[in-house]
């Protein structure tokens, strides 16, 4: 299920953004980013539309996942 991260207190949210950035280990090549600016990455994503955060039933856990992605997900998340 979709979240609207605009009903999510901002303390709330960014503690989620924080969550994923740190469980990613994105690697981003030669140009390291701050953890400030990953999530500010992140947080643009969800501004644009590119990314949406999910609520897994199955998992009882939230996610910040690509809207392509979600689209094409199983009807579990």
């Amino acid at each position: 299920m979709q979240i609207p991260w605009q009903q999510l207190d901002e303390a709330t949210l960014e503690a989620i953004i924080e969550a994923f950035v740190l469980r990613e280990g994105t690697d981003y090549g030669l140009d390291e980013k701050s953890l400030n600016e990953k999530v500010e990455d992140v947080r643009d994503q969800l501004r644009s539309g590119e990314a949406i955060l999910v609520w897994s039933e199955l998992h009882e856990t939230v996610n910040i996942m690509p809207r392509a992605d979600f689209q094409d997900a199983p009807d579990d998340e």
